[in-house]
């Protein structure tokens, strides 16, 4: 089909704008990244942009052999592991009966307006910290996984997602004997790879970049995970709070900064998630859209 003049130019002006926003994006983790690769001088005279200046390892190397920054990461993982696994189960649970019709579910409408309010509202911070303290949370990793545990807006997307599964799927299964739990673990979780691939991520991401209810729950900074460790040192402008001073860390001193050291901590913080990513990429628009609120 022949294209015309006007929308050559549309997409002419549409391309440069998003390699504008890509540049935009891709700017400042290039340049955290050849800040952790540069000397010392080099980061604290502020003259590294884009490519490392004074090329060294040695901040990675003082980074992976701090039992501060590797404790942390451990109790990310850790989360993500625990906080990822049991908020899909969770939400597949929700999402399942709440997309089934009136008929079959009585109140399905009332729990699903209740769920997306829980969505808008809250009870604030004061009372969410109680009662993390009243159940003995405080300073574990349940505290940083539980509250959390049922995503609303992830139940919403599911349950939309289960709704456009074709119904003679479970009407015919349901002639054969098959009960609900075998049609939705060998059925609907099956063909809903899409939209569970794409929440995964979202879970993901969520755990393992919160910093926030880490600070405000770990009393210990040795419970804390990665993000609020990486928020504590940026906040400090002081490294030799971070470090002991020993021989070999002072002759350390000399290659490394506050800065590099910060960047180093960031961009493999980063890692984990940037290998993901592509991966699970190509499920987000079908699993987003076929999942997505229906008028």
């Amino acid at each position: 089909m022949k294209r015309t003049f006007g929308e050559k130019i549309f997409d002419y002006f549409n391309y440069v704008f998003l390699v504008f926003i890509a540049i935009l994006c891709i700017a400042p983790i290039m340049n955290v990244l050849a800040i952790s690769f540069s000397s010392s001088t080099a980061a604290t005279a502020g003259v590294v942009k884009m490519w490392p200046v004074g090329f060294n390892l040695e901040s990675y190397k003082f980074a992976l052999t701090k039992p501060e920054f590797i404790n942390s990461f451990l109790i990310t993982l850790k989360r993500v592991c625990l906080g990822v696994v049991l908020e899909m189960l969770l939400t597949i649970l929700a999402a399942y009966p709440l997309s089934k019709e009136r008929q079959e579910l009585m109140g399905r409408n009332a729990l699903a307006f209740y769920f997306f309010i829980t969505m808008i509202f809250n009870g604030g911070l004061i009372p969410w910290y109680m009662t993390i303290k009243q159940l003995h949370l405080i300073d574990s990793i349940w505290a940083l996984v539980l509250p959390g545990a049922v995503a609303v807006f992830s139940v919403i997307v599911l349950m939309n997602f289960f709704r456009q599964l074709p119904k003679e799927i479970s009407e015919s299964a349901i002639m054969d004997g098959a009960g609900h739990w075998t049609i939705l673990w060998k059925m609907y979780v099956p063909l809903s790879t899409p939209a569970l691939a794409t929440l995964t991520l979202f879970s993901c991401v969520h755990h393992w970049n919160s910093w926030f209810d880490g600070m405000i729950l770990m009393n210990s900074p040795e419970h804390y995970p990665l993000q609020t460790y990486l928020r504590s040192i940026i906040v400090s402008r002081d490294l030799s709070t971070f470090m002991n001073a020993s021989a070999d860390e002072l002759k350390l001193l000399a290659i490394i900064s506050d800065r590099t050291l910060r960047a180093s901590q960031v961009f493999i913080a980063a890692l984990p998630i940037l290998f993901v990513y592509p991966f699970l990429q190509k499920y987000f628009m079908k699993g987003l859209v076929m999942g997505s609120v229906k008028g």
